[in-house]
């Protein structure tokens, strides 16, 4: 029985400190397929950026508009299937390599996280590392449900004896030992038709990310992740969100709404085909007013054929139907977050990513909404990247690079061994020397 089918996404090893690798990352999303082959080498000496361990350099770039899905999950397998082939032959060409797995990014499946706690008594009088698995062990249990895939099981603070805030316990004195674990989950069938499309490609899934959590380690400072901060990922089918404080991911959610249903709406609105929506979207769509807006025409930028409609429209009409959409998709995620109880810290910084968010004035429609500090976030920290790729649309794929450096930090849910399946010690030493050196 494999892992999927226990509801476990599948999970990389941590990455070893001391050792270079080459990483492919695959992002399927509504609107596009972008597939990034990066080299990973250790920092030397104080060219370590926090939280990191190697430094990531991009070999190879393929990006194709996406075909056969909607709101992030698969709906036309053979259509999804050829997209995933092009940009991931499109990498490879530029690259000069070869891959056989990648780093997989989910933003559909309804994905989502939820916190569970547990506490345990001591064996002896200071904590050693199997009482930390008991107690992730304990905390984890419920958190596989039915229909429902673990992508991420992430420690976010432990507690010694009601002490809370304990970052490393190993080694301190206590009677009892407790945690905090956020688990991230998605749809079990959206996932495994997104790597079922992946793996008919003939390429093996490393690991799953959830889009927001990757954007957040692609494109929050050090500082932004310690005092607290959101980042929102505004893709085409969905905007999905992830608040970090402590430095830890604490909250992960979204909905499938996002850019797409903005031209959408212009297509409707306006009498527009959905090919010259997107086009006015993209160059004059504006979710902020002006005085002169009445007055300023736009021409549409209709293609041949029949057209049946207006050769061109005021400003003010494109505000007027791409910002009631965009206030919608805001509010619902404010909503969303205080019911959370994450409005607090965790929002103190709100950073737009995704290519939606360079939607013009998106910024300052959100900093009104959430009445927070708000930045555009791009890739920090990641060379080779040419133009498009250094600007927000790639922040989820930049992301899927760094998060190998920060698998370890993750919780693997105990996986029983089927009858007369090897294991015990020296399975264990070996599987530590494989990752480790």
């Amino acid at each position: 029985m494999t892992a999927l089918s226990r509801g476990l996404a599948p999970r990389m090893s941590p990455l070893s400190p001391r050792r270079a690798a080459t990483i492919a990352a695959l992002d399927i999303g509504t609107n596009k397929v972008s597939c990034t082959i990066a080299r990973l080498r250790p920092f030397r000496g104080d060219e370590a950026i926090h939280g990191r361990t190697h430094s990531i350099e991009v070999l190879g770039l393929g990006q194709v508009r996406s075909s056969g899905l909607k709101a992030g999950a698969v709906t036309d397998l053979a259509r999804a299937e050829e997209s995933v082939r092009q940009a991931v032959t499109l990498a490879e060409q530029t690259a000069g390599v070869e891959i056989a797995s990648v780093v997989l990014a989910l933003s559909g499946g309804r994905i989502g996280g939820e916190s569970f706690s547990a506490a345990v008594q001591l064996n002896g009088p200071s904590v050693e590392q199997h009482d930390i698995s008991r107690v992730l062990d304990a905390a984890s249990l419920h958190s596989i449900r039915d229909g429902r895939a673990v992508l991420h099981s992430l420690p976010v603070n432990y507690a010694l004896d009601g002490n809370r805030g304990i970052r490393d316990p190993r080694g301190m004195l206590a009677r009892d030992l407790a945690v905090e674990l956020h688990v991230v989950t998605a749809d079990l069938p959206a996932l495994r038709n997104l790597i079922l499309c992946v793996e008919r490609c003939h390429l093996t899934v490393q690991a799953v990310v959830a889009a927001p959590y990757a954007a957040g380690l692609a494109t929050l400072s050090e500082d932004e992740a310690e005092l607290g901060a959101t980042v929102i990922d505004c893709g085409a089918g969905t905007t999905t969100l992830a608040a970090f404080v402590g430095g830890h991911c604490v909250h992960v959610d979204g909905i499938a709404l996002g850019g797409h249903h903005i031209t959408m709406d212009l297509a409707r609105g306006l009498s527009l085909r959905l090919s010259d929506a997107e086009r006015l979207k993209t160059l004059h769509g504006s979710v902020i007013g002006t005085s002169s807006d009445h007055y300023d025409m736009i021409t549409v930028p209709f293609g041949d054929g029949d057209y049946d409609g207006p050769d061109a429209v005021t400003r003010a009409r494109i505000v007027g139907v791409t910002k009631p959409r965009a206030e919608e998709i805001l509010e619902l995620l404010r909503e969303r977050m205080k019911a959370a109880g994450v409005f607090g810290e965790p929002s103190r910084q709100i950073v737009l990513t995704g290519a939606g968010a360079e939607l013009t004035g998106l910024l300052e429609l959100t900093s009104r909404i959430f009445d927070r500090a708000v930045r555009i976030g791009r890739p920090l920290g990641i060379a080779g990247l040419r133009n498009w790729g250094e600007g927000p649309g790639f922040s989820v794929a930049a992301g899927l690079l760094v998060y190998p450096q920060y698998a370890y930090r993750e919780h693997f849910e105990p996986r029983r061994r089927r009858a007369g399946e090897p294991g015990g010690y020296f399975i264990q030493v070996g599987r530590w020397l494989r990752e480790s050196f």
